[in-house]
């Protein structure tokens, strides 16, 4: 008995017509109040920063951050998924279509948010007490006042564990002392989320940056991330009163669950990085011409970018699904160490191939994808190394801890 082909519906086969810049058409997953923020984010990312960027990058600036700052507060994409305290309560969803926006802008922008957001405010969010969250978060959120959160040292990176920077009793204050290092928004911060040591381990205290003992140096001659302020924090017999401390977070479970909140907003913004490069690199094909014709339509070209539009949607498509997780309150960090894992390394390859087809116009700042592919380098390293983001991975499908 031979089966019989079910009789082919025209309106299945075909849908609407194809959209090369939606090509799996992710779009149809998304609300009215989705898009609506991804347009805000956007249209705010054509005004002020694209114009300007590869100025900016090229001088190793940021230039005006203070106002930018306050630009990003009233558009409400600082602090953007929390709830309360003059935050924007987006979904998980909105706040990464957010994240995509802006690093397809630069990744430097979208860290000056990530980390004002999901790791500064979302640590006095999450584990502050209410006198905590009344002070300093209203006001971040507008982009009144700028954040930092320092965990990573000079000769500690993945194993904060082993954290040299401590805090000591001194009757009711604390005294910290330590440094720390490659700190996002540090020379510019007002206020420091710092981990520590303390005899009841590990703990997170919030530092006014204008606080005797405290100082931020700023980190110099970068070829990654260059519009972006980074810093080293130093802490220098710094006193602070007992109600500095976070109360709700004991031991590496609060800096690693602002880590995972992170990481979840890298996820999207790195594919903001590759659609830009991908795009950049279409267009480039279709004008480009060589041997008669555009780049475009000889094979190895359209081979180039059907690989690039592939993974670049994939990437978008496991975003999307991680931001509906987490949306359910179901999202596992070894989901977004899957997430980063992948997305960020095929970013990567993604602006490393667009550069071959953009060929010596590839190295250009007059085109974004040399400068993108060199903040991606950094995107790579910072919240979380590709070694450790395998190792996650690693033990949660073996059940083998291979850190120790």
């Amino acid at each position: 008995m031979s089966a019989t082909p079910p009789a082919e519906s025209s309106a299945s086969l075909t849908g609407s017509p194809f959209d090369p810049s939606d090509p799996l058409g992710i779009d149809d997953l998304l609300t009215d109040e989705d898009r609506a923020v991804r347009a805000t984010v956007r249209r705010w990312t054509a005004e002020r920063i694209l114009p300007s960027i590869a100025d900016w990058y090229e001088r190793g600036e940021l230039p005006g951050l203070r106002e930018l700052a306050r630009e990003l507060g009233s558009i409400g994409a600082l602090g953007m998924s929390l709830t309360g305290y003059g935050c924007a309560g987006a979904s998980a969803v909105q706040y990464g279509l957010a994240c995509l926006e802006l690093e397809a802008a630069d990744s430097g922008i979208r860290s000056l948010v990530s980390v004002q957001g999901s790791l500064a405010m979302y640590a006095i969010w999450r584990f502050g007490s209410e006198e905590q969250k009344q002070e300093w978060l209203p006001r971040m959120a507008a982009g009144e006042l700028i954040g930092c959160f320092g965990l990573t040292e000079p000769d500690i990176g993945s194993d904060p564990a082993a954290m040299r920077t401590h805090a000591k009793r001194d009757g009711t204050d604390w005294v910290l002392n330590g440094r720390k290092m490659w700190i996002t928004n540090g020379s510019v911060a007002d206020v420091a989320v710092v981990w520590a040591r303390t005899d009841d381990g590990i703990r997170g205290f919030v530092v006014p940056t204008g606080t005797p003992g405290f100082s931020a140096p700023e980190i110099k001659h970068k070829w990654s991330l260059r519009a972006s302020v980074t810093s080293e924090l130093v802490l220098d017999d710094v006193r602070l009163p007992a109600a500095a401390a976070l109360p709700g977070a004991t031991g590496l479970r609060g800096p690693l669950g602002c880590l995972t909140h992170a990481r979840y907003g890298i996820i999207w913004g790195s594919m903001g990085a590759a659609r830009a490069s991908f795009e950049a690199a279409l267009d480039y094909a279709k004008t480009r011409e060589q041997f008669g014709k555009p780049i475009g339509g000889f094979q190895l070209t359209q081979a180039k970018l059907a690989d690039m539009a592939v993974e670049l949607h994939k990437g978008i498509l496991l975003a999307h699904h991680l931001g509906l997780r987490m949306d359910a309150g179901r999202l596992r960090p070894e989901q977004v160490s899957f997430g980063k894992l992948n997305n960020v390394r095929e970013a990567i390859e993604i602006c490393r191939t667009a550069r071959t087809i953009l060929g010596a116009n590839g190295i250009s700042l007059e085109y974004p994808v040399m400068r993108h592919a060199t903040n991606l380098e950094s995107v790579l390293t910072y919240e979380g190394t590709v070694e450790m983001h395998q190792l996650v991975l690693g033990k949660a499908l073996t059940g083998l801890d291979a850190f120790r």
